[in-house]
C-alpha cells in the first residue's frame, strides 16, 4: 500500500553518519562493521532501495543542526551561522539526490497531486523518484527571520521550533520554558509564510505558547502518547486533544524507548521489552478514542533517527517491513478505509487543506 513516511532524517544520516543511501544495507551495514563513533553503526534500515520496496513514494525529509550555547553538553554547532551552514550542506545533499534522479522535491499541492499519480501508476517503482517534503527539525539554525524566508523559498513546508534541550526559539525534549519573544516571532513569520508548524519535541511550556501563539496550520511529524510512556517526549491527553481539534495529524514513531515504558538505554531490547509494530497500534488507539475516528494518525516513523535495528521494533528489518503493518491494523479492527488513512489518507488530506 502506497504510504507516507512523515519523518525520516536522510540528509542528517548522509552528512553526519556518512552514509550513502543509493547502496545496499547490506553493504551500507558490512561498511559500518567495527565503527563505534555512533550506537547504531552497522545496524540502519533505510535507503532509498528499501523506501521503494516499502511503497513509501513520499516523505517529510529533514534539515536538523542544533546550536549549543556554552555550558551545553548535546551535540551541536557553537554558533546559529555554522548550523544555518551545515542545514545547506544538507539542502546540497538533496539538491544532488534530485539531479540523481533519487529524490524528487515537492512544495505545493498540485505538484503531491501529480506525484502520487506518478507513484502509483502501473510502471515499476524500481527508478522512480521518491517524493520529499522538507521539514526542519529545531529552528536554531534559522539566524534571522530572513533566513526562514530564504528557506521557504529554498522550499522548506514545515518547522519544528525545538529538538532536544534549551534552543533559540523554544524549549525541546528535556528542557523547560516557553518562547519567549524570539519563538512568537519566529512563529507569526511561519504564519505568513504558510509553513506548517510541527509540534514535535516541544516541552509543556513552549507547547502551550506555540498553541496560544500561532493560528496556522500544526501537525505532529513523529510523537507518541504520554498515557502509555510517561515521559516528557510524549503528548498528555490534553495536548492531544488540542492537537485534534486543530485538525493535526500525529505520526506514529518507531524509536523504542518511546513506545515501550521502562526502556533502559544499553541494557533494554526490542526483544526483551516485546517492542513490535503491535506496540505502535496500542499509541494509535489511544488517540482514535480521544478523537473518536482515525482521522489523526499517521506514520513518522523516525527510522535510523540516531538509532537502528538495535533500538527498533524487532520485526522490523528494514523500513521495507512498514508494509506488514496494514495487515496488523485490519487485526486489530481497523476498517479498510480507516488503514489507507494511516498509511497514507491522513497527510495528504492535512497538506490539501494546508496547500490549498
Amino acid at each position: 500500500m502506497f504510504t507516507i513516511d512523515a519523518h525520516l532524517d536522510l540528509s542528517m544520516n548522509a552528512m553526519e553518519w556518512n552514509r550513502d543511501l543509493r547502496r545496499p544495507i547490506a553493504e551500507m551495514r558490512a561498511r559500518e562493521q567495527g565503527m563505534t563513533d555512533k550506537p547504531d553503526r552497522g545496524n540502519n534500515v533505510v535507503n532509498f532501495e528499501e523506501l521503494r520496496k516499502g511503497d513509501i513514494g513520499v516523505a517529510v525529509a529533514t534539515q536538523i543542526a542544533r546550536y549549543v550555547a556554552p555550558g551545553n553538553t548535546l551535540p551541536g554547532w557553537n554558533s546559529p551561522s555554522q548550523a544555518w551552514a551545515q542545514t545547506q550542506a544538507q539542502l546540497a545533499w538533496y539538491r544532488e539526490m534530485e539531479e540523481a534522479g533519487e529524490l524528487k522535491p515537492i512544495t505545493n499541492w498540485k505538484e503531491l497531486e501529480e506525484h502520487v499519480a506518478y507513484w502509483n501508476d502501473k510502471t515499476p517503482k524500481t527508478n522512480k523518484a521518491i517524493g520529499y517534503i522538507r521539514s526542519l527539525e529545531g529552528a536554531d539554525s534559522i539566524v534571522t527571520l530572513k533566513h526562514l524566508e530564504r528557506a521557504y523559498e529554498q522550499g522548506l513546508r514545515a518547522v519544528g521550533p525545538a529538538h532536544y534541550g534549551p534552543g533559540r526559539y523554544a524549549q525541546g525534549t528535556n528542557a523547560t520554558g516557553g518562547m519567549g519573544a524570539p519563538g512568537k516571532a519566529l512563529l507569526k513569520e511561519m504564519e505568513r509564510l504558510n509553513i506548517i508548524l510541527d509540534a514535535t519535541h516541544l516541552c509543556d511550556d513552549s507547547f502551550r505558547e506555540a498553541m496560544d501563539n500561532f493560528n496556522g496550520h500544526v501537525w505532529a511529524s513523529h510523537h507518541n502518547c504520554r498515557a502509555i510512556v510517561d515521559h516528557n517526549r510524549q503528548f498528555n491527553d490534553d495536548q492531544l486533544k488540542e492537537l485534534i481539534a486543530r485538525g493535526a495529524v500525529i505520526g506514529g514513531v518507531m524509536d523504542a524507548w518511546m513506545m515501550v515504558p521502562n526502556w533502559v538505554r544499553g541494557v533494554s531490547t526490542p526483544r526483551s521489552t516485546n517492542c513490535n509494530l503491535e506496540v505502535l497500534i496500542d499509541h494509535m488507539d489511544h488517540i482514535c478514542q480521544l478523537a473518536g475516528n482515525a482521522n489523526h494518525i499517521g506514520i513518522g516513523s523516525d527510522l535510523d533517527g540516531g538509532y537502528g535495528k538495535e533500538q527498533s521494533p524487532y520485526d522490523i528489518e528494514t523500513i521495507a517491513d512498514l508494509q506488514t503493518f496494514p495487515a496488523l491494523l485490519a487485526k486489530r479492527g481497523y476498517s479498510a478505509g480507516d488503514i489507507e488513512k494511516v498509511m497514507h489518507g491522513n497527510w495528504l488530506r492535512f497538506l490539501k487543506n494546508a496547500w490549498r
